[in-house]
This record gives C-alpha cells, structure tokens and sequence, in this order.
C-alpha cells in the first residue's frame, strides 16, 4: 500500500464532502447553475475517491 495514494484519496473524499455541502448551501439560494456544478463535483470526486482508498484497502478487488 503506497500512503502517497492512500492520502490524496483522503484528500479527495474531503473535496467530495465540501461538494456535498456546497451542492445543500447553493439549492438554499436556488442557484441551479451552482447546483449542477456541485453535484457533478460530488459525483466525480467522490467515486475517484471511493475507488482510490478501496484499491489502497483490498488490492486486486477490482481486478
């Protein structure tokens, strides 16, 4: 398991939980455009991220 890999998946899963909280701040000021941005965010990041610390975890699973 290389930690360069495993703490910029971290990082990622930080930037998906800020997207997450954008995506709820912005449907408050009903900014759509904002919200489209945020979620597509939230989507993108968060599966990078979800897949980057699970291959860090089990190795192979994905294989």
């Amino acid at each position: 398991m290389e930690v360069g890999e495993f703490v910029f998946g971290i990082l990622m899963l930080i930037v998906t939980i800020l997207s997450a909280w954008a995506v709820l701040r912005e449907l408050k000021k009903r900014n759509f455009f904002a919200v489209a941005f945020a979620a597509v965010s939230f989507g993108l990041f968060g599966w990078y991220s979800f897949m980057t610390i699970t291959n860090q975890l089990f190795p192979g699973l994905w294989s």
